[in-house]
């Protein structure tokens, strides 16, 4: 583990070399590794990986990408081969969606700085290749983070955290200078949901914290004595701290289980909305329950539709979601979202030129909705959100007319 002694050492040789001030020197299990402290819009970071690279010869160059994100950067045009009927079955449109606002928000900024966002991840690879050294993606699998953060969220905070998401589309496009540094100095993945962070403390542990450690384990793992890592700013004292010591890496890849309350929330509340029908008809007869079956449909079918009417889905879409959520809400294995996305696919299939444009489509909000990629993924998201507050609202409507007192 590194001691004191090494650490100001490494900064001694880092002041007296021609490294960056934003790299950081550390060893360990007898390797030597540059911590490269990057910000994900700055020109700045790409010098300064090239310039560390060249001084210092590594073996290995670690970043800060996991495979799917670094095909996304060698492969332009790999959105072509998206099935976005496979992506809607596998439960995956929340995701994605995430993935594509994360996009649409660094593309704001990117554009404004004249910078490609991730640029310096860009350089790290290329580098490599010019070298001859081990390029090592040491991020963990994107999807597997976001699943992490979303699997330890309650019913209402996955609420509350799509309508943060959703609102982060709205972004004005001139965002001023100073919030621009602000942005500079953060980690691409935090920097999305920073401002999550206080009404979600649980979100910083799995997006930052077990990722501080991921990149770390990964680094030392890598081959070679010398080893350069082009890393997130926000995540170098992360990884300075935990470089030291080994971690397992399997239980920060495991997805978590499904929570036994949420089993509980998915086949209860069907069971609570038919025994309240039930209910009904046992004190008050056939006509009361028929007006709670009219609440049911009407209050549940009209907010998912609403829902899919804000995503400027097709009529038909819209018909199915208000048709469809009465019936899925008491069906735990389908949702009403799903439904309405396969529809809204189905009348709408994008093509391979949708496909093409969803990257740049998703940098302004009109592109966002625009592109019936991302209008289908919308879809999804907003007929699920409506048809969940419908059944909330329409349970205790229903609840409180069979049981007045």
């Amino acid at each position: 583990m590194r001691t004191g002694d090494e650490h100001s050492q490494g900064t001694l040789n880092r002041e007296s070399s021609p490294l960056p001030a934003s790299v950081r020197t550390v060893s360990v299990d007898g390797k030597t590794v540059y911590l490269i402290g990057t910000a994900h819009v700055s020109q700045q970071s790409v010098e300064d990986v090239r310039r560390t690279v060249s001084a210092v010869h590594p073996e290995s160059i670690c970043v800060e990408l996991c495979p799917a994100r670094h095909k996304a950067i060698v492969q332009r045009d790999a959105w072509k081969q998206m099935n976005i009927f496979k992506v809607i079955r596998e439960k995956k449109a929340v995701f994605l969606l995430a993935q594509l606002i994360m996009t649409a928000f660094y593309r704001r900024i990117g554009e404004q700085l004249g910078v490609e966002p991730g640029a310096e991840m860009v350089e790290g690879v290329r580098q490599a290749k010019h070298m001859g050294a081990t390029l090592v993606l040491a991020d963990r699998d994107i999807d597997i983070t976001l699943k992490r953060v979303w699997g330890h969220l309650g019913f209402w905070n996955k609420l509350k955290l799509m309508f943060h998401l959703l609102t982060g589309l709205f972004v004005g496009a001139d965002i001023d200078g100073d919030a621009i540094e602000e942005l500079k100095d953060r980690d691409q993945l935090e920097n999305v949901l920073q401002s999550f962070s206080e009404a979600f403390p649980e979100i910083k542990h799995r997006l930052l914290d077990e990722r501080d450690i991921y990149l770390a384990e990964k680094i030392r793992e890598a081959p070679g004595q010398i080893i350069a890592a082009v890393v997130g700013a926000a995540h170098v004292p992360g990884i300075e701290r935990a470089i030291g010591e080994r971690h397992p890496l399997e239980p920060l890849r495991q997805v978590p289980p499904r929570s036994s309350w949420g089993a509980v929330l998915k086949w209860g509340i069907p069971g609570i909305i038919v025994a309240l029908l039930v209910a009904g008809f046992v004190r008050d007869g056939a006509h009361h329950s028929v007006g709670s079956i009219q609440i049911w449909f009407l209050v549940n079918g009209t907010l998912s539709a609403l829902g899919a009417a804000l995503a400027l889905a097709h009529p038909l879409t819209i018909l199915s979601a208000f048709l469809g959520a009465p019936l899925t809400s008491l069906n735990p294995m389908i949702a009403a979202g799903w439904v309405a996305g396969l529809v809204q696919a189905w009348v709408k299939k994008p093509t391979v030129q949708d496909l093409e444009e969803l990257p740049k489509a998703v940098a302004s909000v009109k592109g966002f909705w625009m592109n019936p990629v991302s209008r289908i993924l919308l879809v999804v998201v907003l007929a699920n959100v409506g048809s969940s507050l419908g059944t909330f609202i329409a349970g205790v409507w229903i609840a409180r007319r069979t049981f007045p007192g």
